[in-house]
C-alpha cells in the first residue's frame, strides 16, 4: 500500500498541473450538472415496518381527503380578557379562519367556533390548518403567508399564534459550517505557522466537499436522493477533509526537514500519512454506509452520501495535495524547530507531546485507572438514557410554537398538543360498530382525556377516531398508552384490525426503531473496523483496544448528554430551558460520526507508533515516538473538530442543539481522554504482545505495509540525507 501511494503522489507531484486542472474541470463539470439537474425531491420521511406507518398508508388508501400525512399548523387564539365568544374577538378569528382557508397549498381550516374547540372556561381555542402537500414540499410562500396572517390577527385583545410542523423553517445557511471553517483556519496556522501551509487543508477540503456536494445534487432525480441527504456529507466532508490534508501536509515538511528532495517528501508524505488516511476513511466509510441497516430511508440517503464524500476526501489527499504541494514549491518549506532550544542547564527542550508520553509510560496503571474511572464516572447517566421526539414543547420560549403549546396546554389540558389517531379496519362486517365498541372502551382509561367521534370511510370498511392523552406528547406516560392501545384487545370482533397513527404514535415507533436498531449496527460497523485495523496494525489488542475505548468515550459522551437535556444539569448555561428526552436520533448519529473521528485518531497516532516499533524502537520509545510525531496533528484535527461541532450549541432547534453538544463531547473525550491517554498507557502495559499477531493469522492477513517499511527498499522513492531522522530525530519538532 504504501509504495503504490507514493508512486502516485510522486505521478501527481511530476504531473502537478494535469493533475490540478482535472480536478477543476471535476468541480466545473459536476457544478455545471447540478445547476441544470431537476428540482431536489423531496425527503423520503417514511418509515417502513412501522404501526404507524401502515395506519398512514390506510389513510391514505380509505381517507384520501384527510391528507394524513400533509403538513398542518395549529393556529391557537386566546382572549386577553372574557371569551373568545365575545363579540370583540369572534369576527376576529372568523376573518383569520378565512384569510387561512386562502392560503397556498392548503387543504382545509377548521373553524374553532363551529367545531368547538374552545377551552372550558372560553378563554382559548385553536384552528387546524391541514396543507395538500408534506411539510418538506411546503413552499416558502406557504409558509410566509401563513406567518402573515398570524402575526396580523394579533391585537391587543387576542392573542394569536402557531405551531406545527408547517411553521418549521427550512435551514437558514451553514452558519455552523462557516465557524468551523474560521476555527480551522485559525488552528492551521498555528499548528503550521504559516499562512499558505495553513490554506491548503482548507482549499482541498472545500474542494473534496464541493465536488461531492454536487454530485450528490446531480444525481438527487435519478436516486431519489432528498433534500437534505447533502447536510451529513458537508459536515462530515469538511471535517476529514481538514484531517486528512493536516496530517499528509505536516509529514510532507517533517519529510523535508529529514533531508528529502520535495518529491520524495510527498511521496513519503503520502506512502506513510497517506497509507494511515486511507484505511482511517475506510472505518468512516463503514460507519456512515452502516447506517443503512436502521432501516430509515433518510438515515440510509444520508449515510451513503456522506461515506461517498469521505471517499473523494481521500482520493484528493492522495493526488490533489501532492499535486498542490508541487505547485507551490519552496513557499512550504521544512518543519521548523530542527534545533531544539535548551534549558538554562543545558539540556534539550522537548515539547509537550513528548513530555506527555513519557508520563504516561512511567505511570500506565495509574494513568489507566484514573482515566478509566473519570470515563465511567461521566458515563453514569448514559444508563438513565430516555429517547423521544421533541415537538413544540422543546422550543424555546421566544418561539411562536413554544407559545402555542403553552396556551393549547392551559386551555385544553397537555394532551391536546399531541393526540393519537386510532384506525380500525374491519375486513368483513361494520367498521362503524367495530370503532364505536373500541371507543367505549378506550375512554374509561384514566390516561386518556377525550375520545374524538367516529368517521367511517365510504367503502364502509375503515373508521377512524381521535384520542387525546392526558398527559404531553414525549411523556413516558402517553408512550406507555400508545404501547397500551396496540397491545390491548379492544375490538371483540375477530376480523377487525386496530391500527394506531398519528405524529406522537410515529415519533414512538421512530424512536423504538432507532432503539432496536442500535447494537445490531453497532455490532456490525466495529466488527467490520475490527478486521480492517487488524490489517492495517498486524495485531489483536490493538484493534481490540480501539473498540473498547470508543465504546467508552460513546457511552460517556451520552452520559454529558443525558445529564444536561435530561436531567438539566448545567442547562441555563448551555441554553436548556426544558430538559426533557434525549432525542432518538442523538445515540446512532454520535456512534457512526465518532466511530467514524474516533478511528482517524487512532490511526493517526498509533500508525506512528507501529512505524517506530518496525524500525527497532521499544515499545515503551514507540509510544513516546507516536506523540512525539503525532500529538499536535490529533490535538489541532479534535479541536478543529469540537469547535465545529460546539457552533451547533447556538442554535434555536433542540435536535440540532443536542447532536452538536452530543458530538463535541464525545470527540474531546475520546481524542484527549482514550487516544492520548488510555490508549498509550495500555500499549504501555502490554509491550511487545500489543505488536504481535497468532501465526495462523499472520499467515492469511495481508502485509499492508502502512509504516511505510518498504519505502526504504524503493529505488525510485529516495533516501534522506540522515538516514532515521525522520523518526528519530528533531525534524518534528513542529508537531509538539
Amino acid at each position: 500500500m504504501a509504495t503504490f501511494l507514493s508512486r502516485l503522489s510522486r505521478f501527481s507531484f511530476r504531473r502537478r498541473w494535469p493533475i490540478v486542472l482535472l480536478w477543476a474541470a471535476l468541480l466545473g463539470g459536476v457544478a455545471v450538472l447540478a445547476s441544470r439537474a431537476p428540482a431536489v425531491p423531496t425527503n423520503d420521511v417514511s418509515m417502513p415496518g412501522t404501526e404507524a406507518q401502515q395506519a398512514y398508508d390506510l389513510l391514505e388508501r380509505e381517507f384520501p381527503a384527510m391528507n394524513a400525512d400533509g403538513a398542518t399548523a395549529r393556529v391557537v387564539f386566546h382572549a386577553e380578557s372574557g371569551r373568545v365568544t365575545d363579540s370583540s374577538t369572534r369576527g376576529a378569528i372568523e376573518k383569520t379562519v378565512r384569510e387561512l382557508e386562502q392560503g397556498p397549498q392548503v387543504r382545509r381550516v377548521t373553524d374553532p367556533l363551529a367545531t368547538g374547540s374552545v377551552s372550558e372556561d372560553g378563554s382559548t381555542a385553536y384552528a387546524q390548518v391541514t396543507y395538500g402537500v408534506a411539510a418538506s414540499e411546503l413552499e416558502d410562500g406557504s409558509r410566509s403567508a401563513l406567518a402573515d396572517t398570524v402575526s396580523g390577527a394579533s391585537s391587543s385583545v387576542l392573542s394569536v399564534e402557531v405551531g406545527g410542523n408547517a411553521v418549521e423553517a427550512r435551514s437558514g445557511g451553514h452558519a455552523a459550517e462557516a465557524v468551523g471553517l474560521m476555527v480551522a483556519a485559525v488552528v492551521l496556522v498555528l499548528t503550521f505557522g504559516s499562512l499558505l501551509a495553513a490554506g491548503l487543508p482548507l482549499l482541498t477540503a472545500v474542494v473534496g466537499v464541493g465536488v461531492g456536494a454536487l454530485s450528490i445534487r446531480s444525481l438527487a432525480e435519478p436516486l431519489n436522493l432528498g433534500s437534505t441527504t447533502t447536510s451529513l456529507a458537508v459536515m462530515i466532508g469538511l471535517a476529514v477533509g481538514v484531517d486528512y490534508a493536516l496530517l499528509v501536509v505536516s509529514r510532507y515538511r517533517a519529510e523535508l526537514a529529514g533531508g528529502r528532495t520535495r518529491e520524495q517528501a510527498a511521496g513519503h508524505a503520502v506512502g506513510t500519512a497517506g497509507s494511515a488516511v486511507v484505511f482511517a476513511g475506510l472505518t468512516v466509510v463503514i460507519a456512515l454506509a452502516g447506517l443503512s441497516v436502521v432501516g430509515i430511508p433518510l438515515l440510509t440517503q444520508m449515510g451513503l452520501a456522506a461515506a461517498g464524500t469521505v471517499v473523494i476526501a481521500v482520493v484528493v489527499a492522495v493526488t490533489l495535495i501532492p499535486a498542490l504541494l508541487g505547485m507551490c514549491g519552496g513557499r512550504i518549506g521544512p518543519a521548523r524547530g530542527l534545533r531544539r532550544p535548551r534549558r538554562p542547564d543545558g539540556a534539550l527542550r522537548v515539547g509537550m507531546g513528548v513530555r506527555w508520553g513519557r508520563f504516561v509510560v512511567r505511570r500506565p496503571v495509574a494513568v489507566l485507572l484514573v482515566a478509566g474511572a473519570a470515563l465511567g464516572v461521566v458515563a453514569v447517566p448514559a444508563a438513565s438514557l430516555e429517547m423521544g421526539l421533541p415537538g413544540d414543547e422543546a422550543k424555546s420560549a421566544t418561539t411562536t410554537q413554544r407559545r402555542a403549546y403553552d396556551m393549547v396546554a392551559e386551555g385544553f389540558g397537555p394532551g391536546y398538543n399531541g393526540p393519537l389517531t386510532v384506525v380500525v379496519e374491519a375486513r368483513s362486517g361494520s367498521a362503524d360498530k367495530a370503532a364505536r365498541n373500541v371507543a367505549g372502551r378506550i375512554e374509561g382509561r384514566r390516561d386518556v382525556a377525550a375520545v374524538g367521534q367516529v368517521r367511517v370511510s365510504a367503502s364502509g370498511e375503515t373508521a377512524v377516531l381521535n384520542v387525546v392523552p392526558a398527559a404531553s406528547p414525549s411523556s413516558a406516560r402517553t408512550t406507555d398508552l400508545v404501547h397500551a392501545l396496540r397491545e390491548s384487545d379492544l375490538v371483540r370482533e375477530s376480523d377487525a384490525h386496530v391500527l394506531v397513527t398519528g405524529t406522537t404514535a410515529m415519533n414512538v415507533d421512530v424512536s423504538q426503531k432507532l432503539s432496536n436498531a442500535l447494537v445490531p449496527y453497532l455490532a456490525l460497523v466495529v466488527g467490520l473496523a475490527f478486521v480492517v485495523l487488524i490489517a492495517v496494525f498486524r495485531s489483536l489488542l490493538v484493534p481490540l483496544k480501539a473498540a473498547v475505548g470508543f465504546l467508552l468515550s460513546v457511552l460517556a459522551g451520552l452520559g454529558a448528554v443525558v445529564a444536561v437535556f435530561q436531567w438539566g444539569w448545567l442547562g441555563s448555561a448551555l441554553g436548556v430551558t426544558d430538559p426533557g428526552p434525549v432525542v432518538s436520533i442523538m445515540p446512532i448519529l454520535m456512534v457512526g460520526v465518532v466511530f467514524g473521528l474516533a478511528m482517524d485518531y487512532e490511526v493517526f497516532l498509533v500508525t506512528r507508533m507501529r512505524e517506530a516499533y518496525v524500525r527497532g524502537q521499544s515499545p515503551k520509545d514507540c509510544v513516546v515516538s507516536g506523540f512525539e510525531h503525532s500529538a499536535r496533528v490529533v490535538t489541532a484535527a479534535a479541536v478543529i473538530m469540537i469547535s465545529v461541532f460546539a457552533a451547533f450549541l447556538g442554535s434555536d432547534e433542540p435536535i440540532l442543539k443536542t447532536i452538536g453538544f452530543g458530538l463535541a463531547a464525545s470527540v474531546f473525550l475520546d481524542a484527549f481522554v482514550v487516544r492520548m491517554t488510555l490508549v498509550p498507557a495500555v500499549l504501555a502495559l502490554l509491550g511487545r504482545r500489543a505488536w504481535s499477531l497468532p501465526r495462523w493469522l499472520d499467515r492469511i492477513t495481508p502485509d499492508l505495509d502502512v509504516e511505510g517499511a518498504r519505502l526504504e527498499r524503493d529505488p525510485e522513492a529516495g533516501a534522506a540525507e540522515s538516514p532515521g531522522t525522520v523518526l528519530a530525530g528533531s525534524s518534528a519538532d513542529h508537531l509538539r
